[in-house]
């Protein structure tokens, strides 16, 4: 049994910026000796999350809208009142989508379905650099 632990670099646009980090995920499993086992994707942060869409157009606006009509940007959020950063929104958006994303590492290839991609959302209100880590255990 092995493990690993890596991670890397997401510029952002913030205000529920969408990225798809698959590609950098998959480079990082195959870059590592653990042929099988499992890799758990985790972002820093309590205003991003990490998740998995088939990324194209159309659902990463309808993620955005949900996003809106869960936790409005115009909302009111006590955060706010006490922090005065106007990200309350944020928060809330990146409790509910969680900050990581476990799968099923087989043969150095992430077992994800056919239009499956693992997600980057950063919810904050201002640009950011995400630190993704990427863990894999396995043999």
């Amino acid at each position: 049994m092995g493990a690993t632990l890596t991670s890397f670099g997401v510029e952002t646009k913030g205000e529920t910026d969408i990225v798809d980090i698959t590609d950098s995920v998959t480079k990082i499993i195959q870059d590592q000796k653990v042929q099988s086992g499992t890799a758990t994707v985790f972002v820093k942060g309590s205003t991003a999350g990490i998740s998995t869409i088939e990324y194209e157009p159309g659902l990463v606006s309808d993620l955005k809208s949900l996003y809106e009509r869960l936790a409005p940007r115009q909302g009111e959020y006590l955060h706010n009142l006490r922090w005065g950063d106007k990200n309350g929104f944020s928060h809330i958006r990146a409790s509910l989508t969680g900050q990581s994303f476990s799968f099923p590492v087989s043969g150095k290839q992430p077992l994800l379905g056919t239009w499956q991609q693992i997600i980057l959302i950063d919810f904050d209100n201002r640009p950011r650099n995400r630190e993704v880590v990427v863990q894999i255990v396995g043999e």
